[in-house]
């Protein structure tokens, strides 16, 4: 396994410098599942929610999350993203969010593309919540990356 790249030789956090890294196209897809009733699920799929178009607020949450990861996340650096997508699949009892960050810069986009995910779950959670408050946020997980040092892997058994 690698070594750990945030932490500097006294065991202490660390943000990593990157100023000596070649700018490549770098490119991260990310996914998270909620889960929730199947009358939750329809009431979605019809766009029957007072508080407007389910998928279409967790889109927009899931970009402007993107944009604001490394407000987020303590060690991240903040990234000029060229290219953010929040999409959605149905699932048997579920919505399946899949996101995107692209960028051409020194270091990778992972971060984003999984916080996109994360958040737009939780969008999803929070506009649904009056109707279905166990409806359960999981699978969060990176399915590709390609660029950088490290270059293209891809999870198994993923499209």
């Amino acid at each position: 396994m690698s070594e750990l790249t945030h932490v500097n030789t006294k065991g202490e956090a660390n943000m990593v410098d990157v100023s000596d890294k070649s700018n490549t196209t770098r490119i991260a897809k990310a996914n998270a599942c909620i889960t929730m009733k199947d009358a939750t699920l329809q009431k979605i799929k019809d766009n029957d929610f007072k508080k407007g178009d389910v998928l279409a607020v967790a889109r927009i949450a899931g970009i402007m999350a993107a944009k604001q990861t490394h407000h987020l996340i303590p060690m991240c650096h903040s990234l000029n993203l060229s290219k953010i997508s929040v999409d959605f699949e149905f699932i048997d009892n579920g919505v399946r969010v899949i996101t995107m960050a692209k960028l051409n810069a020194q270091t990778g986009v992972e971060m984003e593309a999984l916080t996109a995910a994360s958040v737009a779950a939780l969008t999803i959670y929070d506009m649904c919540k009056a109707v279905d408050r166990f409806m359960k946020i999981g699978e969060i997980q990176l399915l590709e990356k390609k660029g950088g040092k490290s270059g293209h892997w891809k999870l198994e058994n993923h499209e």
